[in-house]
């Protein structure tokens, strides 16, 4: 039986593909403040802006590639059995051919009923249009859980963790919650792979294995260290 292995992605693994990590130190998402583009109240406020940001952001999603990062992962799956939770909102992690994947945050390529969060739609192109509807006859919105809304998959991811034979974080500043928090649902005695060129303090956590390289360089040494060992 293979071993299972999770893995918890953040804006790291995709900004090698070009895509800039979610926002800067000054709040600001592509020079937008996070606030007017990432809440309900700004849906409210004003639906064409943030119909017209992520329409921009979906542009950019289809237009990169996943980058070697993605594809070590989706080969994992030779000999692991895989489980990516990410924080991101591109499909990356899927266009790589990764199956098992949760998306925390939701993913920009679907749109959601604007009064069931339940009711998910393809996106046929890059665009949501105003009057774009749902069966209810509400307006479609991007699926994305902006601030202030529930993290519907968290539960989900929580219990994925619970099963980790291997745990691996890449990409994440694990501050952001209630992702970073998923850490502590993996087992103690399970070994955990940390990838990033800046890794937080995690002193609290058992078997850390600290690797500062950038997402596709550190994952190509536990790709090895991990295939040697099966």
């Amino acid at each position: 039986m293979k071993k299972r292995l999770v893995v918890l992605t953040g804006a790291g693994i995709s900004a090698e593909s070009g895509l800039k990590t979610f926002r800067d130190s000054d709040g600001l998402w592509e020079g937008y403040n996070i606030m007017d583009v990432a809440t309900p109240e700004a849906w409210e406020r004003n639906p064409n802006l943030v119909q017209q940001f992520y329409n921009e952001r979906r542009k950019q999603v289809l237009s990169a590639e996943p980058n070697e990062s993605h594809l070590i992962l989706a080969q994992l799956e030779e000999d692991f059995e895989v489980f990516i939770i990410t924080q991101n909102i591109d499909d990356l992690h899927e266009r790589a051919g990764s199956t098992q994947i949760t998306h925390l945050h939701g993913i920009i390529t679907f749109s959601q009923s604007d009064l069931n969060p339940n009711l998910l739609y393809p996106i046929n192109g890059d665009t949501i249009s105003n009057g774009d509807i749902c069966e209810l006859g509400s307006q479609l919105r991007p699926h994305v859980v902006w601030f202030g809304e529930a993290v519907p998959m968290i539960e989900t991811a929580a219990a994925i963790c619970e099963q980790a034979d291997i745990f691996m974080v890449i990409g994440t500043s694990l501050v952001v919650y209630p992702a970073a928090g998923l850490i502590d649902f993996v087992p103690k005695d399970v070994p955990k792979y940390i990838i990033d060129p800046n890794i937080p303090s995690v002193g609290y956590v058992q078997n850390i294995i600290k690797i500062e390289k950038s997402a596709t360089a550190g994952l190509k040494e536990v790709y090895h260290l991990l295939t040697e060992n099966e």
